[in-house]
């Protein structure tokens, strides 16, 4: 039953809804441990001006929190009370957030299992259409000294939990309880605990088979999200479920940002070569197009590897391919839409005899300039202007860069060092030492060509000085 185990309910009041930018004014907690009920409450001092909407709606002023602790000074105290509890809370996931990042700022990593009183209701309920706080108080006849004071919310989701269990008996509750904390179910193998040590932040996330042989890399914002999905039993991708029935082990690496952990994906991928990873594989023909004038004045087009041309330095660049088969192909396309002469072009063999129209020519796909119809100087300039969307853009800055990310949460910085579009590594404290390998890459490329188009919050551009250590 639920109350078998230690619990904490809680409850707080912050300066507004965001998860990173507000904060806590006061926390409200009730722990069960059996019969044995604990109550606790703390106004806090959120270190920023509460709004009046907020002061209004919770009574809490600024003025009553001026001379409160700060979260710093309770926090250490406040983690040994949660400590091995189980979380309850309405609506559980800002509470739970909130209290999170709370702990983060304060150097503390927090993680519990958690339940949320809103999905308790709704499972417990399912004939009622609101489950807020306000209509489970009406609903159960909940009689409170207060409202929108931490303590007493917290009293309101306690007083529900014994309503229900009056109403309902211990075994309908028990049922409810367990399927809202019903928790995926990991492969053989895999240790049980993996599910409580996953974090709940960015980063990169690496799946072993027998023989401990790389799987699938991925990443994502919330790395405890991303690998639960694979096991939570509603997996509906094929590739997915089989993913997760060869799974032996996991392992992980927490990034500050998802910039980070996008360009982690991408080494490790690269470097371990999983087996289902088909994306953000090596490109041994790396290859573009680059055009070369004739004698004769034609533009024509050339295919050109990253082996033998530093595509970091090149201006002349058209496409990036990853394999000559996959450049020829983009050209015929590219012709064929446009009208250009393929023979001109130096696509297809010429007709045997010279002068001779080639094989588009009758079928309107040509305008003529392998028999002169066509002026040289405007088949060259309308292949030019037919490349001209596939241009490679050029190193846009006089010098390397770093894209930053910081953690809105914790203010942890992470610093990745690009120049001329190669990625030369990624630090966390700025005057350190690169770790990474140097290289231009085409998924690189486009990482950080996205970037430059919209850069996302909390992550800057920042010009070197010098040449990265």
């Amino acid at each position: 039953m639920l109350f078998d185990r230690p619990c904490a309910i809680v409850d707080l009041e912050t300066t507004g809804g965001h998860i990173t930018r507000d904060r806590i004014t006061e926390i409200g907690v009730i722990l069960v441990d059996g019969d044995r009920v604990e109550r606790f409450s703390t106004l806090v001092q959120p270190g920023k001006a509460i709004p009046p909407f907020i002061e209004k709606m919770t009574g809490i002023s600024d003025a009553m929190v001026e001379h409160a602790p700060a979260f710093e000074t309770l926090a250490e105290d406040l983690a040994e009370k949660l400590a091995g509890r189980l979380f309850i809370a309405h609506n559980a996931r800002f509470d739970y957030g909130f209290l999170k990042n709370a702990f983060k700022r304060a150097g503390i990593r927090f993680q519990t299992e958690v339940l949320c009183s809103v999905k308790l209701s709704r499972k417990l309920y399912p004939q009622f259409y609101k489950h807020n706080l306000d209509s489970l108080i009406e609903r159960h006849g909940i009689e409170l000294a207060e409202r929108h004071r931490a303590l007493a919310d917290a009293e309101a989701v306690w007083l529900f939990l014994q309503k229900a269990k009056g109403e309902l008996g211990e075994a309908t509750m028990a049922d409810a309880v367990a399927e809202v904390l019903a928790r995926p179910t990991v492969p053989e193998g895999i240790d049980p605990d993996v599910v409580d040590a996953l974090p709940d932040v960015p980063g990169v996330y690496l799946f072993y088979g027998d023989d401990d042989v790389p799987l699938f890399v991925g990443k994502g914002a919330n790395l405890r999200s991303c690998v639960l999905s694979y096991f939570s039993g509603d997996t509906r991708h094929p590739k997915e479920a089989r993913i997760a029935r060869e799974v032996k082990r996991i392992d992980w690496v927490e990034t500050v940002g998802e910039f980070g952990a996008m360009l982690a994906e991408l080494q490790l991928i690269k470097r371990l070569q999983p087996l289902h990873n088909v994306k953000g594989r090596p490109s041994p023909e790396l290859c573009s197009i680059r055009l070369e004038k004739s004698d004769d004045g034609v533009l024509r087009p050339e295919i050109v590897f990253a082996d033998d041309v530093d595509f970091s330095r090149s201006h002349d660049l058209f496409g990036l391919f990853r394999t000559q088969r996959e450049a020829k192909k983009a050209l015929t396309d590219l012709a064929t839409a446009q009208g250009l002469c393929q023979t001109t072009l130096g696509i297809e063999k010429p007709t045997p005899k010279k002068g001779r129209p080639c094989y588009a020519w009758p079928l309107g796909r040509c305008r003529g300039a392998c028999m002169g119809r066509e002026p040289i100087d405007n088949h060259n300039a309308r292949l030019m202007m037919a490349l001209s969307r596939l241009r490679v853009q050029s190193w846009p800055f006089p010098g390397p860069v770093a894209v930053v990310e910081t953690d809105a949460v914790s203010g942890d910085i992470a610093e990745h060092v690009f120049d001329r579009w190669c990625y030369l590594g990624t630090r966390r404290d700025t005057s350190g030492p690169l770790e990474g390998q140097p290289s231009f890459d085409l998924d690189t490329y486009k990482l950080l060509g996205g970037l430059l188009k919209k850069t996302p919050d909390h992550t800057e551009l920042r010009l070197l000085d010098t040449e990265p250590v």
